[in-house]
């Protein structure tokens, strides 16, 4: 059996799985998050110490784990959290949606003029190194005291094992990461008042890292139980959907929208606020687009609008609309700024085209749409890195509108497949790493990270598709004439 824990920003997860990928226990506990200050967000590491506790104390009280062989690691990206020469936190780690870091972003920029290049990616305040930037010039006796920076699932890893160390898809997260070579990069470090020593050590996400403390094993009915390097979330996600080999993507619809797609070697597009990571596995990388808000968009509009739910808006829109009605105006998604293709943190949603024709689910249909095509927008920019994709994997809340999936298919011209148990977390990927981990066949790879089964095909209509390649013209260039008034 083998165990996957993934550390989110709202909780902690913990799953049992067996040989076959099955699930069979899962354990959870919430967390929450601090906002000191207007951009900040924080967590103390020691209620992620905690909440992993209970939930694999839960675990252990569901069944048993005399048998697991392997631990993976998940979890929220970019996060910093420091320790001192003692191994004790210096301060509540910064989290990946804090913002404060965005003068250290230019300067580190200015600094190293081949920051792009070298991490495939723009130095946004998400990153980590920004907000090592931001605390050597607020917090300098902090920063003094640093003796190790580590990634939220690695503090995690510290804890259950004792060693310092990362996967390779969390690290490219940092901006430290040089993400061709799979290697850290000694300027940008240096950049920050950072030298390799602080640290931890690098590996492929199903490398072995360390072995759990023997009083831990105790505490839980474990042997010796291996933990793998794991994965930073997205990259986790995608490996429990067995996106895993060139040319497979998906697409996650939750509150964010993420295109992800995988390559076999290393590409980068950061003009377009593209991120360039590398993948869990050894020699394979991912692009990945983010757009901000995009079922919370449907979400925003079905509470606004007095639907009883988004399901309840999708029927509306069925019943009363056609999707070529020239009374459905145009809507730009931006409730909270945006990050790929325009990486512009005060963009904002507009409505444009309402006339006394527009009725409430011409405007339900206008937001569905303008989410569809903002994120057909974001795999542009990826594919521009001249990746081809025979298909998209839909998983996410969203993903559960039949609507929306064949929609989705007419905006971006590509294949939607839609796949049993579509909706699968990190901590499916963190166990998957794990059981790779302690497995000697060769031909485990796809044994073990399968692709769900098909369950529908959506395929594009062309006639829908050359009129959405025509509104998105005009999508694209309300952006642009609106832009100069978007509050800075």
């Amino acid at each position: 059996m083998y165990i996957g824990i993934d550390l989110g920003t709202s909780g902690v997860k913990a799953i049992l799985t067996d040989d076959n990928g099955a699930l069979i226990a899962s354990a959870s506990a919430t967390l929450q998050v601090a906002y000191p200050q207007p951009l900040w967000s924080e967590q103390d590491p020691a209620h992620w110490w905690q909440a992993t506790q209970e939930a694999l104390d839960n675990l252990a009280s569901q069944h048993s784990l005399a048998a697991v062989k392997a631990i993976g690691l998940a979890g929220q990206m970019h996060g910093a959290t420091l320790l001192d020469q003692q191994n004790q936190v210096l301060r509540p780690a910064i989290l990946w949606n804090d913002g404060r870091s965005e003068a250290q972003c230019r300067a580190l920029t200015q600094k190293v003029k081949n920051v792009h290049s070298t991490t495939g990616n723009l130095v946004m305040p998400g990153f980590t190194a920004p907000k090592l930037l931001w605390v050597k010039e607020h917090e300098p006796a902090i920063f003094s005291n640093i003796a190790k920076v580590l990634l939220p699932k690695d503090y995690l890893r510290f804890l259950l094992s004792g060693d310092f160390a990362s996967d390779m898809s969390d690290a490219a997260g940092t901006c430290w990461l040089d993400t061709e070579k799979r290697d850290w990069d000694d300027a940008l470090l240096l950049a920050c008042g950072l030298t390799r020593r602080q640290m931890p050590a690098l590996y492929e996400g199903n490398q072995i890292t360390g072995y759990l403390h023997s009083q831990l094993a105790e505490r839980w009915g474990m042997d010796k139980v291996a933990l793998v390097a794991g994965a930073g979330d997205n990259a986790a996600g995608a490996i429990g959907c067995g996106i895993v080999e060139p040319g497979q993507a998906m697409l996650s619809l939750g509150t964010s929208g993420v295109y992800f797609a995988v390559t076999r070697d290393f590409r980068a597009n950061p003009q377009s606020a593209v991120h360039s990571f590398c993948h869990a596995l050894p020699d394979r990388w991912h692009l990945m687009s983010v757009m901000l808000s995009a079922a919370s968009c449907l979400q925003w509009y079905a509470d606004n609008a007095g639907y009883p739910d988004v399901a309840a808006m999708f029927d509306d829109i069925q019943q009363n609309t056609q999707p070529d009605d020239p009374a459905i105006p145009l809507f730009l998604p931006y409730l909270t700024g945006e990050r790929t293709p325009h990486n512009n943190p005060n963009a904002q949603a507009t409505f444009f085209g309402i006339t006394a024709a527009t009725t409430r689910a011409h405007m339900a249909l206008g937001v569905v749409q303008g989410v569809s095509m903002a994120l057909a927008d974001g795999i542009d920019a990826v594919h521009s890195s001249g990746i081809q994709v025979d298909g998209i994997s839909l998983i996410g809340g969203g993903a559960k509108s039949p609507y929306w999936r064949q929609l989705l298919a007419d905006v971006t011209g590509i294949a939607m497949n839609y796949r049993q148990g579509g909706d699968v977390g990190p901590a499916l990927g963190a166990a998957r790493l794990a059981q790779l981990g302690v497995t000697d066949d060769t031909t485990s790879l796809a044994k073990i990270c399968p692709v769900p089964p098909l369950e529908h095909r959506y395929t594009p209509d062309k006639q829908m598709t050359d009129h959405y390649m025509k509104k998105r013209q005009k999508f694209r260039e309300l952006y642009f004439a609106v832009e100069p008034l978007f509050t800075s």
